[in-house]
Parts: C-alpha cells; structure tokens; sequence
C-alpha cells in the first residue's frame, strides 16, 4: 500500500510539474507552424504589457481603455497560460461535404488513431499532423470513420479550431468574433455624445470628413506593401483613432489573423492623442491662425437634436446600409439621450452598459496579443501604417480648417479640423489645449467637439464604404 501511495505521489507532481508555465510555455500548434522564440517571446511581451500598464496608471493614456488591454495583454502571455484561458488549439476533420469526421488536439488524435505523438520539436509535431492525416483517410476508406464522402482526396481538416476544454476567453471573445461589442459600445457613445455642435455649425461636417484622408492614403499604401484589399481596409481604419470600429472592420472582413496588431495600434493611438497631434497642429498652423477666436455657437433646439439621429440615420441607410450596424447603434444611444423620455435607457447605456463591455472588450482585444502571433514583421508594418494613417487624418483636418479659415476670412481656427478625427472627447480637448496655450482666454472646445463628433460618423461611414466594396 505504501509502495502504490508512494507511486500515485509522484505521479500527482509529475502531472503538477508538467502542468507549469516552465514545461509548457508555448502551445504545440505555434511551434509547429514556425514560432521560434519560446518564453522569450512571452517574456517580452510581459515587459511591452508592464509598459502599457505603466502609460495608463503614471502617464493617465486613455486609461479605460489601455488598462483593459495591457492586462489582458500581460495574462495571456504568462507562459503556459493561453491553452487555460482559450483552450487547447486542435483540429477538425471534415468531408467533402462539410461533415465531420473527427475532431481533437493533436495528442487526442493521434491516440485515438495509433499514431506516434513527437512533440520534441516543430518537425516532429508537424509529421505527427501528416501521420494523422494519412490515419483518417485510411480510416474513411476501410469505413471505420463514417463519412458521407469516401472519397479519401476530400477529406480536409481546419487548423487551430478551439475544440477541447474552452476557457474562460474563448467564450468572451466571442463578442469580437461575433462582432457584438463594437455596435453596443457605439450606443453607450451615442448616449454620451451631443450634436448639438455638429447642429449648430454644419461646416465641422466638412472638417470630420476631410479627417478621414488618413484612412484612404493608408489603403493604398498598404496594397503597395503587398497586403490584399481586406487587410489594406483594416489597417487603413487605424486612421479613424477608433478602436470599436477598427475591430469591427477587421472581423467584418474575415482578416481576424491581424486583429491583435490593429487593435492595439488603433487604442495604443487613441491613447496618444496628447502626445501625437499638438506636433503636427503646431506645425501646419501659424501662431496667427491659432490665436484666431471664434464666435459663440448658436443654441440648438430639442427637436432639431430629436430629428438629427433620425435623418442621419434615414439617409446614410439608404446610401450605405454597411454602416447601419455601427451608425445606427451611436443614433439609437443618441435619440435616447435627447428624447429625454427613456432617462433610465440613457444612463445604462451611458454607463452600466458601455463601462462592461469596454472591460470585456479591451481585455479580450488584449489577450489577441500573444507573442507567436504578435512578434513578427506585420506587426510592425502596420504600427508603422497605423500612425501614418492618424497622422494623416490629423494632417487633412488641419488642412482643410486652413482652407475654411481662408474662406470665411479668418472666422474659423484650423486647429478645430485636428478634432475630426474619432477619438472623442480626446481630440477636441487636445485642440482647445493648444489653443489655450496660445490665448489663454480662447476657448475653441465646443468648437472642436463639432468635428470630433462628425468624425465619428465619419469613421463609421467610411468602414460601411469598404465593407461595402470589399468584403
């Protein structure tokens, strides 16, 4: 008896030990397929999450948002912690026909098909993978496995389908895949947001649209990079400075594999809005065109702010019902918040509401960035896309305040054009602080929020555009 406890003992700590971060680190699937930095992948990843933890805590970048997502970054990227909170990644076998023949990791199925299972290296996973190909189509053939087809040349098989013991992000992110999380955060935005502005001065439509320069030159930039036209669009919508949408394109155009690198880069910029746009506003507007003070908007009515929604979303619907997921969620929220009828709607939406979901979402997001699929060359290429493609939005907002402020004779300051990109209320507030530098007394605020909300729309309308296009 002492020798069978003795035994059970050490069996017990061996499957302890075998279950730590230390004996596996990394997934069998990412090995396979070419991922060669082990733990050091992760730990770098750990030190790049620290870093973004430290940006929303010290520096207060966006930090509802990039807490989220630096955590998320941080736990799925603790060595051997991504097969506990997705599942283990395996395969599933199918017919002709579409049916399935057989599902399992790739340790399950090569037991279940008296296949040897060699997980010492890339090379031996992956001839395990071509031995239990062979095995399930002998296996079809001699009838073993049903199938509708027994044609063994039809027989195909999925990668890295979550298939065994799903954890707790498999079904969270669920949200992202299924694309719900971006519409319902574009209510909680409509609640919050007031277009009275936008009303008041419809010009700021002009500067929100032109704030979507940035998005179009990225698209072609990045098809002269090589990358298709969907991974283009989605790397292209960076440029909008929002996340929502970003990740709404992005899976709307089946380019999934990119979401952790566009996600981060979107919110990573949503983030650096202080840090990024004062540059660029101070130079491409003269200490002139800065000091410029604008004349008071006039009031709005409750019912040209009931009508606003209700048209905007009439008449974008008709043209581009693409956009209607999106835009028609940040109306809905809208009209709420102005009808004035559904106040306990209004606050749900405004804050029960959109703070869990932007919890469950910036986590989530987070967790796609795990180091075998964030440390490569793409990754980089669209960072570096991405802030061209802010830039760039920033830069044609800018341009045509310019052209604006020329036209009305000096009635408009540029740097309210910077404010048209998504990022709301960031973007107006950078624009009212850099005017504030210049004129203390100038407050271009309620100003700038015309085109911060016009970029919103415009962000929502120019991702209708290519997935109308390109999807």
């Amino acid at each position: 008896m002492n020798l069978i406890a003795a035994s059970n003992i050490g069996e017990w700590f061996k499957n302890l030990w075998n279950s730590t971060g230390f004996t596996n680190a990394v997934p069998d699937y990412y090995v396979q397929n070419g991922y060669t930095l082990g733990i050091w992948g992760e730990l770098i990843m750990l030190v790049i999450a620290a870093f973004f933890v430290y940006l929303a805590i010290a520096k207060k970048f966006e930090p509802n948002l990039l807490l989220a997502i630096a955590f998320g970054m941080f736990i799925i990227n603790i060595p051997g912690a991504y097969e506990v909170l997705y599942g283990k990644g395996g395969y599933v076998f199918t017919d002709g026909v579409n049916n399935q023949v057989i599902a399992g990791t790739l340790e399950e199925l090569c037991k279940n098909l008296g296949v040897a299972f060699d997980n010492s290296s890339a090379a031996g996973l992956q001839n395990s993978l071509d031995n239990v190909v062979q095995a399930v189509k002998d296996a079809v053939i001699n009838g073993s496995l049903p199938a509708f087809d027994k044609n063994a040349d039809l027989i195909t098989y999925t990668y890295q389908s979550v298939i065994a013991s799903k954890g707790l992000f498999y079904y969270l992110y669920k949200g992202v895949d299924w694309v719900i999380f971006p519409p319902l955060i574009f209510l909680g935005i409509g609640a919050m947001t007031d277009f009275g502005p936008l009303i008041a001065n419809p010009k700021s439509l002009l500067l929100g649209a032109a704030a979507q320069l940035g998005i179009f030159l990225t698209f072609i930039g990045a098809l002269l990079l090589g990358f298709g036209d969907k991974a283009a669009s989605s790397i292209a919508i960076i440029g909008g400075a929002d996340g929502p949408t970003a990740i709404y394109l992005t899976q709307k155009m089946g380019e999934s594999d990119l979401l952790p690198a566009i996600a981060v880069a979107a919110y990573s910029y949503m983030a650096l809005v202080p840090v990024i746009q004062p540059p660029i506003m101070k130079l491409l507007t003269t200490k002139k065109e800065r000091l410029i003070r604008m004349e008071q908007l006039r009031p709005v009515s409750k019912k040209e702010k009931i009508i606003f929604p209700i048209v905007v979303t009439g008449i974008v619907g008709i043209i581009l019902p693409s956009a209607l997921p999106l835009l028609g969620m940040l109306m809905l929220g809208n009209l709420f918040r102005e009808s004035g009828v559904v106040p306990r709607l209004t606050n749900t939406a405004q804050n029960e509401l959109i703070n869990i979901i932007t919890i469950f979402l910036g986590v989530t997001v987070g967790t796609k960035a795990f180091a075998p699929v964030f440390l490569q060359v793409q990754t980089l290429e669209i960072i570096l896309l991405g802030i061209i493609a802010f830039s760039c939005g920033t830069a044609g907002g800018l341009l045509l305040g310019k052209l604006l402020c020329k036209l009305t004779k000096g009635k408009i300051n540029p740097l309210i054009g910077a404010a048209g990109v998504s990022a709301v209320p960031m973007a107006a507030r950078v624009a009212q602080d850099v005017g504030r530098k210049e004129d203390p007394n100038n407050y271009l605020l309620m100003h700038a929020m015309g085109p911060n909300v016009a970029g919103v729309i415009g962000s929502a309308v120019a991702a209708g555009v290519l997935i109308a296009m390109f999807a």
